[in-house]
């Protein structure tokens, strides 16, 4: 009998000595983990870390030398940073109509490189060779690899400094997009109106030594008037701009609808629009619905916005006006 207890009795001290050992490795994990968010809690609470800063500690597991750039909330919620967004989305998606791909967000929708992916071979005109569709982190990053060398390679003769690169894109670092974003506006002569001096404060985390260091920056993003695009509408407004409020008088839309009904030699119906508008909103549907007669014409969508149209921008109405100019300067 002892000759069968004996091996019972070690399986048993095996079993013990297995599940002791599972333990302490189990607390050594715990406690690593615990140090790790310890760390990033130390972090959080770093002197110059600005109040309010959204930072989880997992954000703040990074390797020795290494940084990694936040946002302050503050400039998310400041005026000119969210007009420069809704300029560049707008943009991203006037470029991207054929497409079908409408942004929303440019952390969410551009992180994968899908986006600017298409919208670098829309304004290159050259094609990218990568897989249209990619899900896995590998693939989106092997794809942002081959956009941002095709855009660092464009731009960087041309005097750009790089501000950002596969892991910041990926890692929906919205500083890094829309530096991104505006070079590329930029270089290609958009047609569309930056916000000047727009600078964005951003938390900077480094590890020197072992230790998490924070600081507060300022991330210029736009500066003066270098970075609106400027062509022959200008020069026009620039030596004759007494002799072109006439146009205003399209700001309503009602000149607008009524000039496609004759272009396109159809009556349009009073009932689908504002004969007399009064308010803003009644204007912005007027020129709305023009616009959308326009395209059922065979016109492009137009660049500029109804509220461009109606707010007297006069450049805005100009490229309309010449739209049809051009589009039926032939017709009988």
């Amino acid at each position: 009998m002892s000759a069968t207890a004996q091996p019972a009795k070690m399986k048993k001290d095996e079993s013990f000595l297995g599940k002791l050992g599972g333990t302490l490795v189990r607390r050594k994990k715990s406690k690593e983990v615990s140090d790790l968010h310890e760390e990033g809690k130390n972090a959080i609470n770093a002197p110059m870390l600005p109040s309010g800063t959204d930072i989880h500690p997992e954000d703040t597991l990074l390797e020795e030398n290494a940084e990694r750039i936040m946002l302050d909330p503050t400039s998310r919620e400041n005026l000119k940073f969210k007009d420069l967004l809704k300029v560049l989305i707008d943009w991203i998606n006037s470029e991207l109509e054929e497409d079908r791909i409408i942004v929303k967000d440019l952390e969410e929708d551009c992180y994968d490189g899908q986006v600017l992916q298409k919208l670098f071979e829309k304004l290159s005109g050259r094609k990218l060779n990568v897989a249209e569709v990619t899900q896995s982190e590998i693939g989106q990053k092997q794809k942002l690899q081959t956009v941002l060398e095709a855009v660092n390679e464009l731009l960087r003769p041309h005097g750009w400094t790089i501000e950002w690169s596969v892991d910041s894109i990926h890692s929906k670092n919205l500083v890094a997009i829309v530096y991104l974003l505006v070079a590329l506006a930029m270089h290609f002569q958009a047609p569309i109106r930056l916000p000047e001096h727009v600078s964005a404060k951003v938390v900077v985390v480094k590890k020197r030594e072992g230790i998490l260091q924070t600081a507060l920056v300022s991330k210029e993003l736009t500066s003066t008037t270098e970075y609106v695009h400027r062509d022959a509408f200008d020069t026009l407004l620039d030596h004759a701009p007494d002799k072109l409020n006439v146009v205003k008088t399209f700001a309503d839309g009602v000149y607008l609808i009524l000039l496609m009904g004759l272009l396109e030699n159809y009556f349009v119906p009073l009932y689908n629009f504002f004969l007399t508008p009064e308010s803003f909103e009644q204007k912005v549907h007027n020129v709305a619905f023009a616009f959308e007669l326009m395209q059922d014409g065979g016109l492009k969508k137009p660049k500029a916005r109804p509220e461009d149209v109606v707010n007297l921008n006069l450049k805005s109405t100009l490229r309309v006006l010449y739209n049809l100019f051009t589009n039926y300067k032939n017709s009988d």
